[in-house]
């Protein structure tokens, strides 16, 4: 049997993957590129080879969760109507942001990039794309300031309930989440 050999774009795609689990796992400073490497089936200097340094590395891997982010509510956002109010356009966005959840490597990762925000490259790339994603979020949804910090502080709350599994598939839900977590929308409650 002939084994087809991988492109470097597909090996690349590979490595990417490993350090978003990786980095999901144990967070900047603990993850090695060996583990990256070990993960993906490769060398540690072809890690380095692709991606510079490891925190070369850590930034493609936060673009990467951002990216998807945006694309959600992108995609989400197809669905308004013209005659949408922004307060309706944050509410149809709501429910969206629960693919993200459901991928638990993201928000946690998405919470690394915060905690390694003393690394002045990773705080200009987190502060950098929080910015925009909250732009983002200004441009589709024409809503207020106000309120654009209330959808964005509950999503916030709920990345941080995911990773500490209080929300999902194999939740611990002691009351007090469940009161936490009473009006957000989108919930699987």
């Amino acid at each position: 049997m002939t084994r087809t050999r991988m492109t470097a774009g597909e090996r690349s795609e590979e490595v990417l993957l490993a350090a978003v689990a990786a980095f999901a796992e144990s967070g900047y400073a603990a993850t090695k590129t060996d583990d990256i490497a070990r993960r993906a089936g490769v060398s540690q200097p072809y890690v380095i080879r692709l991606f510079g340094t490891k925190q070369q590395l850590f930034l493609a891997v936060l673009s990467r969760v951002c990216d998807r982010i945006e694309d959600i509510f992108r995609v989400a956002a197809e669905q308004f109507t013209p005659d949408a109010t922004p307060e309706q356009r944050l509410d149809m966005l709501g429910p969206s942001f629960v693919e993200f959840l459901a991928e638990p490597d993201l928000p946690r990762v998405f919470l690394q990039g915060m905690a390694a925000a003393s690394d002045p490259a990773i705080g200009d790339c987190i502060r950098e794309r929080f910015g925009k994603i909250y732009l983002l979020l200004r441009e589709l949804t024409g809503a207020s300031p106000e309120a654009l910090r209330g959808f964005m502080g509950k999503g916030m709350l709920l990345i941080d309930l995911t990773v500490m599994r209080l929300v999902g598939p194999d939740a611990f839900r002691p009351p007090w989440a469940d009161e936490l977590l009473a009006d957000i929308r989108g919930d699987e409650a």
